[in-house]
């Protein structure tokens, strides 16, 4: 009844209460009329497995959301192929308006990333949607979904893979494009659309979709969905990603596995070799002790500096979260750590442990690292820094395994192999078409609305800038809890509508 009365309140003054705009609740009454039936095709959409390489099935979730699109009147409904066969086309649509000055894509993206679904807690499959009344972490349990006249509670949580990242933001784009011509809103410019296959995979592709249908993907300003929206649950508003590369490091030691009693403290040990030389590259505190590393960073423009002071900290609440007391980098907060390029080990592995460990000294180790750059950074030259640093330590580095002539001639050897990354990409908030997209959102809530400089996340947005000159802001909705890219991911239903509304408030800003 509260709802109703403030409903009809707004649309007779046409004002603003507690911050959400009449447009707000307009759209969010359409979306409680649709939930259902909206709830209905996203399930049948994250039931179609979306492994990149999976051709078929992709070529069925493409199909899919072009469906979704002709029945919400979009037009010019095309597949973009790469000029490379057999990679997944980018799924394009239009809603035009006559005599339009400006042009705003919205993209998301519909592969996941691949999937042991044994993994996953017991009951749940990656590929078949589960409802559950809250999150695993905080005990909930599988329910049924709700019948056509029974409510649906926003805390309810969605489980399978692609519910958060990203097929939650093809469903909320195009949720939101349906509520705003269902409840008669005018449009003041173009609204594309852009929806890719390939970004789980790296993205190795997009530039050539970008090249190739460069005229029509003109636009004054993409907005990406992807990503989870700040800790405290606030909505939030991301001018830039971090940029990312990668590097594999194997040390050698011996040919063939030694006995650790009959060789020990006389043949090299490689997984000491590498820990001793991943040690040197981070101090105590996480400061990345290559020459060299924060060398090229941009420092943040006042404005940036200002909206990351006033960022809420959620350290306090993720340390309590995660179950850890100490962070690297102490002088800085979550927010500021992320504003600076990082070095970290993603994964390490010398011969065996537990049940399958024995008494041996290994012939390798190897720790596949990660670099995320930030505005000013190279990814070819924070990777030549690496490889620097390695040399430094005494070893001859390499790109492929040694050869028996370089086992007798160099006591240490390291193999390097640099992967492709790209770089980092940074939006100014000062452009006006960033400050609408501001004002925008904050018509929607009545809490503040976050704005982070830059996600912590990595995207190949640095692609659309070389490619089409274009400006990208990233808006996210996923929980922060999501589990992207690891097992029992989810989308909170809230996030889900909060995603719509916002979408729809973009598309009707001036």
């Amino acid at each position: 009844m509260q709802k109703l009365v403030i409903w009809i309140f707004l649309l007779l003054t046409g004002s603003q209460i507690f911050g959400q705009s009449k447009e707000t609740f307009n759209i969010r009454a359409y979306r409680e009329k649709q939930s259902h039936q909206w709830l209905e095709e996203f399930t049948s959409f994250l039931s179609i497995p979306n492994i990149a390489g999976d051709t078929v099935n992709m070529q069925k979730n493409a199909a899919f959301i072009q469906q979704m699109m002709l029945k919400r009147g979009i037009s010019n409904i095309q597949l973009l192929y790469p000029k490379t066969p057999g990679i997944p086309p980018a799924v394009y649509g239009e809603a035009l308006v006559a005599g339009a000055t400006k042009t705003i894509i919205f993209y998301a993206h519909y592969d996941g990333q691949p999937v042991d679904s044994t993994k996953w807690w017991k009951g749940l499959h990656p590929f078949k949607p589960t409802l559950l009344n809250g999150s695993l972490e905080q005990h909930a349990t599988i329910i049924n979904w709700p019948g056509s006249a029974e409510p649906i509670n926003p805390e309810w949580r969605i489980y399978s893979r692609s519910a958060s990242d990203d097929k939650a933001g093809v469903m909320s784009i195009l949720s939101a494009y349906e509520s705003m011509i269902a409840c008669g809103y005018l449009r003041n410019f173009n609204i594309k659309f852009f929806f890719e296959g390939e970004e789980e995979a790296g993205s190795d592709h997009l530039h050539e979709i970008l090249e190739k249908y460069a005229p029509q993907l003109q636009s004054n300003l993409w907005v990406i969905c992807d990503g989870p929206v700040h800790q405290s649950g606030k909505k939030m508003v991301a001018f830039g990603v971090r940029g990312d590369a990668h590097a594999e490091l194997t040390v050698y030691g011996s040919k063939r596995p030694l006995h650790s009693g009959h060789y020990g403290n006389w043949a090299p040990n490689p997984a000491w070799m590498l820990s001793r030389l991943l040690a040197s590259m981070k101090n105590d505190h996480g400061k990345v002790l290559i020459k060299g590393f924060y060398d090229d960073v941009i420092p943040l423009s006042e404005k940036e500096k200002k909206a990351v002071m006033e960022i809420p900290s959620p350290d306090a609440q993720m340390k309590n979260e995660l179950g850890f007391i100490e962070q690297e980098n102490t002088d800085k907060t979550l927010a500021e750590s992320l504003l600076m390029p990082s070095l970290n080990i993603n994964g390490m592995q010398s011969a065996n442990v537990g049940k399958l460990s024995s008494n041996i000294i290994p012939t390798t180790a190897t720790a596949s690292l990660d670099l995320r750059l930030v505005p000013g950074n190279d990814f070819k030259k924070q990777q030549e820094k690496l490889v620097k640093h390695v040399k430094e330590q005494g070893y001859f580095v390499t790109d492929k395994e040694p050869t028996d002539a370089e086992r007798k001639r160099y006591p240490k050897i390291a193999k390097l192999v640099l992967s492709d990354g790209y770089n980092a990409q940074r939006t100014s908030m000062d452009l006006p078409i960033a400050q609408n997209l501001i004002a925008a959102v904050k018509s929607t809530t009545s809490e503040q609305v976050v704005l982070m400089p830059s996600m912590g996340g990595s995207l190949p947005l640095f692609v659309f800038e070389k490619y089409l000159n274009a400006k990208t802001i990233s808006v996210p909705i996923a929980n922060h809890d999501n589990n992207q890219h690891a097992e029992n991911e989810n989308i909170r239903l809230q996030n889900l509508w909060n995603g719509m509304e916002t979408f729809a408030a973009i598309m009707m800003m001036k």
